[in-house]
Parts: structure tokens; sequence; C-alpha cells
């Protein structure tokens, strides 16, 4: 299912022009995070990483999959040209929401992704559904 895919970690080394669009399998089921750095070990990705790790429970609220590309020549850095250390929130649509060169907090993210007419249908669905499963209809009496 989508919530143990969200929030995962995948490593992602897509050769250049490998495929048209590498993140077609996330559209309209997934919010990437792409997050570029020239190495996994670079202290802004642990630093991201661990956050997320914190911040868990909110990412799988939102699907968030999380993907980490340190590549010098991938698919990824072709389409989105990123320097150094680049934090990418892409909308289930595959538009660029956030962009940032330093990492972000949980907070912060859900705050932007909460924000976006798709995600605010997503909870108005949520609410309806709730509301539908709160309604009871009790069985007819018998005198």
């Amino acid at each position: 299912m989508l919530r143990r895919l969200t929030a995962a970690l995948i490593a992602i080394a897509l050769p250049a022009g490998a495929q048209d669009d590498p993140l077609a399998e996330y559209r309209w089921v997934a919010r990437p995070i792409i997050i570029f750095a020239d190495s996994p070990r670079d202290p802004r990705v642990v630093e991201q990483l661990g956050e997320f790790d914190l911040g868990r429970r909110d990412l799988e609220d939102r699907d968030v999959v999380v993907i980490v590309d340190t590549e010098q020549d991938s698919a990824l850095r072709d389409r989105f040209h990123p320097r150094d250390f680049q934090f990418l929130l892409i909308g289930k649509d595959g538009e660029v929401k956030y962009r940032k060169p330093d990492p972000v907090p949980v907070r912060e993210l859900a705050r932007v992704i909460d924000r976006t007419p798709m995600r605010l249908d997503e909870l108005q669905a949520e609410r309806a559904l709730r509301g539908r499963d709160s309604l009871q209809i009790d069985p007819p009496t018998t005198n």
C-alpha cells in the first residue's frame, strides 16, 4: 500500500536520459521530496534525514516519498539543475512546489504541503468520510 512506500528513503541513480520522467511512477499518488547533494555524508543530508525520521508520521500522512540523489549525472539533475545541496518538494501533479538550498524542518514542510490545493481537497475528502462514518442508523425497534 502507499503508506508503506511513503517516507521511504529511495536512493536513486538514474543515468541521464534513462527515462523521460523519472518521477512518473509517483504522479497522482505521492509527493516526492528530492534531496540533492554531492555526497550522502553531507552534513545537511544527515540533518535532513534525521528531521524526516522524527517527523515520519507527518510525512506518511501527506504521502511523501524521499529521494536522495548524490549522483553527478542523473536524470533528476538534468531536469532540476541543482547546485550543491538542494531540497525540492514535488507535488502529486509533478510540479515543483517548494525549493530551498537548506534542510527543511518537517513542520515547515507540512505547512507548505497543507496549503496546496490538492492537499486541501484531500483533507476535505477525509473529513467527509469521517462524517459519514460517524453517522449511524439505529435499527428499528419492535414493541
